[in-house]
Order: structure tokens, then C-alpha cells, then sequence
């Protein structure tokens, strides 16, 4: 407002009467842009930007992505598009023999390992085991704010359907010959009739940590693997006490395998075939992306299917029970694959203090600056004073977010797509937008990658959200 008064003077000194409405008129219409927001918090200048970044991608034909030895990449290799292309894959053995992958990306200079769990899930389960398993996560996110060198982790929840391979080995492998033809005939049906509406819920951790020591040196692969070798054991032992199930590092061939099927959706019935017989795919990372992909204002195309990706711009208010995201999380029939990735950046100790010391005072500012405070001001005064104390307490502070990716075989099942999600966040008290304009990249960031989103930005993270 100071710098348009001074233009507004400036103009009028220069040029006159006619300069200074001009200006004014302008600085008008950029006030009017930054202060006009709708529901999800954006201003107008913030999708007058998106909307234009979007067309200028669009006209230099970047939103469209051909690979392999036809595509127009060089390289004539399958390589994942986007934020994660230039990403090296990795393994090495942590202290307890276990390979694990490990993800490098050479632009931001970050090491991502990617933890499997196997939640045991709340049913049959009682209250009191619950809200455990909830103190300990909440007990796990604040030590990552303590853990050395880290920059950001993930929780990706993958809902699937499921190709029955499995359940076929497995009873073909324990079916005994002699057994009476009746046992026989049932486990048959059984085979045949169970995978039909059945889905496979999959857990996955990812945990991103810089690749510089303490003095700011670059470090190399070989050094961060021998580093987080050493500290994986009780990262996965800490995650078995929030209900994680037995948590364990995933490995390279493992890594490309979920990789390989988000992007194709039709080979996890290639790949779940090829393990039955006992022959593991071996894919490398440069052959895990799509062959081709074309992204949208609001939908992406990548090789045998459709996608959607949501970004959540509310939490939910007031309390917050155990059970928020159940459905959010949970399969859909709507929905042949979904994907729920919830993004943190921990704190450290100083700035979390800072942070919630500052944002107490304008909570206080805001409540005692009005004859007649509204009830949700007052309310946001007291959630303050209450995070300052459980802070003070030793509570960690993390910065959230949450993307959720729906994929679909057809085109034509995209609408009921959208309705499904649109239903299922609002059973989770979250708003949910479509990230328009930028499908691609959300798409990345949905995936158990470890990409942190802010450190590609060409706009500082810092300005945009000033804006």
C-alpha cells in the first residue's frame, strides 16, 4: 500500500494529473487482485498466474511427454517425467543385512529412502490401543524435527485392486493332491470368486534428508548410504509402536515395480504374473516411466490410464479424531486406483518456538484489537496459546499437506471419479482443489518419492505465500 502511494506521487510529479490516476488505477487493480480470494485462499492474482504459466507450457508443447527409443528424449530410455527426472536409484544393506533403496536428486542435492509398512488396522481393535498407536505417531513426526539432516517425509496410502495371483499361489502352493475333491473344489471357487471387488491397501514412508554435513559440504552417495545404513533400524523400529505393522526398508526392485505400475496401471497383472512363477521382473529405473503422458488443465494421461490429483487447501476444524481420513484412505468402487499422500516438514526446535511464540502474539492481537471479536477469532486465540504450551512442553511442530491422486482406466469414468473424491473429502472435513495447471507435477508428488515440492519453485515459498 506505502510503495503504491509513493508510485501514485512519483507519476504525479513526473506526469502530471493524467500519471497519477494511471498509476493509481493500476495499483488499484493489482490491490483488488491480491485481495480478492476465494474459498480455498487464493487470491486472483495467484490464478491469473497459474492460468497463464499453464498456457505458456502448453504453447511450447511441455505438457506433452514422449520416451523410449521413439520418443523425443535422447536418451531413448523409459525415464519418469518431470520433477523426478534427473532422480539415481541406488541400494545398499542396512546394519541388519536388509537392501533398501535409495533415491538422489542431483538439483536439490536430497537422499530419499522409502520405508514399507503394514498397517494393522483399527477394526476389532480397541480405543484404548487407538489413541496409543496415535500418541506414538504424533510422538515419531516430533522426533523428526530431531533427527540430523532431514528436510521432509511422506506417508502415501495406496488403495488397489487386487489380481488374485497372490491367493491363487498361495493355495495351489499348500493344496495337497489326495485331499477330497470337495476341499478341492471349494478352494477353486474360492480362487475364482474372492479377488472379484477385493482391494490391496499399501503403506509406504518416505523419508528425505540433504545431502550436506554440518559445514556445508557436499556429500556422496556411498557416504549418505553408509550414514542412513546405520540409522534405518531404528527409524523402522520406532514406526512399529504407531501401528505401522513390521516396518521395513524397500528395496530397489520393489521400488521400480510401484513406480512402473502408477504410471501403467495395466502391468500389475504382468507383474504380480511374473512373481506366481517365480520370475521377478527385473526393471531398472531408467525403464519405470510411461512411454507417453499428455497433462491437462485438470486431468493427466499417462500410458493405460487417467489421472486426477486433489490438493488439500483446509484442514479440518475443531477436534480431530482418529478415524478423519478412513474413508478418504480406504478403497472406492468408483475409483480403480487412489492414492492419499500426506506431505510433512518437520522443525527444529528453534524455529518451531519461534514459529508458534509469533503466531500466538497475532492471535492475540487479532482477539483484543476488536470491541466485538468473532467466535472463530477468539477460537484461533486459544488453539494458539495452546500450541505455545504443548511446544513448550516438548512437542514438535511440522508443517503438513495432503494430495490425493484418483486413477481411472477410461476416460469416461473420470466424472464419477471426481464426484467420488469430492464426496470422500468432505467425510474428511478437508477442502480439496484440483491442482490445475500442474497435474504432472502432483501427480510426482503423490508418488513415495520424497519429492519436496518447495524446492522447485520458481517463485519463493516465502513470496507466495505472502501473496
Amino acid at each position: 500500500m506505502m510503495g503504491g502511494l509513493l508510485a501514485t506521487i512519483f507519476s504525479m510529479m513526473a506526469g502530471g494529473i493524467l500519471g497519477a490516476v494511471i498509476c493509481l488505477l493500476v495499483v488499484g487493480v493489482v490491490l483488488l487482485l491480491l485481495m480478492t480470494k476465494d474459498k480455498h485462499n487464493l487470491s486472483a492474482l495467484q490464478r491469473l498466474s497459474t492460468r497463464i504459466g499453464w498456457q505458456r507450457a502448453k504453447m511450447a508443447k511441455h505438457n506433452i511427454y514422449r520416451s523410449g527409443p521413439l520418443g523425443r528424449t535422447a536418451w531413448g530410455k523409459f525415464q519418469i517425467p518431470g520433477l523426478a527426472a534427473a532422480s539415481q536409484l541406488s541400494e545398499f544393506k542396512d546394519s541388519y543385512g536388509r537392501p533398501f533403496a535409495l533415491l538422489f536428486y542431483p538439483s536439490t542435492r536430497h537422499f530419499t529412502v522409502v520405508i514399507n509398512a503394514e498397517p494393522d488396522g483399527a477394526s476389532l481393535v480397541d480405543e484404548e490401543q487407538i489413541d496409543i498407536w496415535v500418541a506414538h505417531w504424533g510422538q515419531w513426526l516430533a522426533s523428526l524435527g530431531h533427527e540430523p539432516g532431514i528436510v521432509a517425509a511422506s506417508v502415501t496410502v495406496e488403495s488397489a485392486p487386487d489380481t488374485g495371483i497372490r491367493l491363487r499361489r498361495e493355495v495351489n502352493h499348500n493344496i495337497q493332491p489326495g485331499s477330497p475333491a470337495i476341499a478341492q473344489a471349494m478352494l477353486a471357487e474360492v480362487v475364482q470368486s474372492y479377488p472379484e471387488g477385493s482391494a490391496l491397501v499399501s503403506a509406504r514412508v518416505a523419508l528425505t534428508f540433504k545431502g550436506t554435513d554440518r559445514n556445508g559440504k557436499r556429500r556422496k552417495e556411498d557416504d549418505m548410504g553408509r550414514e542412513l545404513a546405520s540409522r534405518l533400524p531404528a527409524l523402522t523400529q520406532s514406526l512399529n509402536a504407531t501401528g505401522a505393522g513390521a516396518a521395513r526398508p524397500v528395496t530397489a526392485q520393489e521400488l521400480c515395480e510401484t513406480i512402473r505400475i502408477a504410471y501403467d496401471p495395466a502391468s500389475a497383472v504382468l507383474i504380480d504374473e511374473a512373481r506366481s512363477q517365480g520370475m521377478a521382473p527385473e526393471l531398472q529405473w531408467t525403464d519405470v516411466g510411461p512411454a507417453g503422458t499428455q497433462a491437462f488443465w485438470d486431468k493427466y494421461r499417462h500410458d493405460s490410464a487417467w489421472s486426477v490429483t486433489w490438493q488439500m487447501t483446509q484442514a479440518p476444524r475443531g477436534e480431530v479424531f482418529s478415524s478423519v481420513l478412513s474413508q478418504l484412505v480406504g478403497p472406492h468402487n468408483d475409483i480403480d486406483r487412489k492414492r492419499v499422500t500426506l506431505l510433512y516438514r518437520p522443525l527444529d526446535a528453534a524455529t518451531a518456538a519461534r514459529m508458534v511464540e509469533a503466531d500466538k502474539r497475532n492471535a492475540t492481537f487479532r482477539a483484543t484489537t476488536s470491541d466485538r471479536p468473532t467466535a472463530r477469532t477468539m477460537a484461533e486465540a486459544r488453539a494458539a496459546d495452546r500450541t505455545a504450551q504443548e511446544e513448550a512442553r516438548g512437542a514438535g511442530l511440522v508443517n503438513f499437506g495432503m494430495v490425493v491422486t484418483g486413477t481411472v482406466m477410461t476416460a469416461e469414468q473420470i466424472p464419477d471419479m471426481i464426484a467420488a473424491i469430492d464426496n470422500l473429502g468432505a467425510t474428511a472435513r478437508v477442502l480439496l482443489r484440483p491442482a490445475y495447471g500442474s497435474q504432472d507435477s502432483a501427480f510426482v508428488a503423490a508418488l513415495p518419492l520424497g519429492v519436496v515440492l518447495q524446492s522447485h519453485l520458481a517463485v519463493p515459498a516465502g513470496l507466495r505465500e505472502a501473496l
